[in-house]
């Protein structure tokens, strides 16, 4: 009793689940909710990771690639405090490269030059150079030593060389930009 081009209606007596799959390990507390059981034989974890919908994006034009985010690795968590133009900020050594707290950084030597941080930003895509972001430990650890302020939840780095090129075009006037 179904019209033309519509579907047959759903038979939904006597139908086994279709999650999980007859034979797939489950927890054996999961009481309805899918957990898969890691620790049977017919499971790893790889199963169950999805690939970061982040791209790999590189350096180009650069000697050493880095990723968009920050590794999770714990080395890249440990902060110090580097000397930079004579004054103290926040750094993380990643990928044996020194990195730049970025808000910090801006507010110590480009204020007085550009607009904002959107303008710098605007600049390091036109520079081709590639801020990396912070992960969830090392916002905590610059919250803490007043690199960023309290309610700052998100943070970029910045290779140290990279930061002295975009000094430099910030100290740079170009034709057709209005000084500051």
């Amino acid at each position: 009793n179904s019209s033309p081009g519509s579907s047959p209606p759903l038979k939904t007596e006597n139908q086994p689940p279709m999650y999980p799959p007859p034979g797939f390990p489950v927890h054996s507390s999961a009481q309805g909710v899918f957990l898969p059981n890691l620790s049977s034989s017919f499971s790893r974890a790889n199963d169950y990771l999805m690939p970061s919908p982040i791209p790999e994006m590189h350096y180009a034009n650069r000697n050493q690639s880095f990723s968009m985010v920050s590794p999770n690795d714990p080395t890249a968590n440990a902060c110090k405090v580097v000397d930079f133009h004579g004054e103290k900020i926040a750094a993380f050594s990643i990928h044996g490269k020194t990195m730049l707290c970025l808000p910090q950084a801006f507010e110590l030597f480009l204020k007085n030059l550009v607009g904002g941080l959107h303008t710098v930003y605007t600049k390091c895509k036109r520079l081709d150079i590639h801020p990396i972001v912070c992960n969830v430990e090392q916002v905590r650890v610059l919250r803490g030593l007043g690199a960023i302020q309290p309610g700052v939840n998100r943070c970029k780095l910045i290779a140290d060389m990279d930061f002295e090129e975009l000094m430099k075009d910030c100290n740079t006037s170009r034709p057709g930009r209005p000084p500051k």
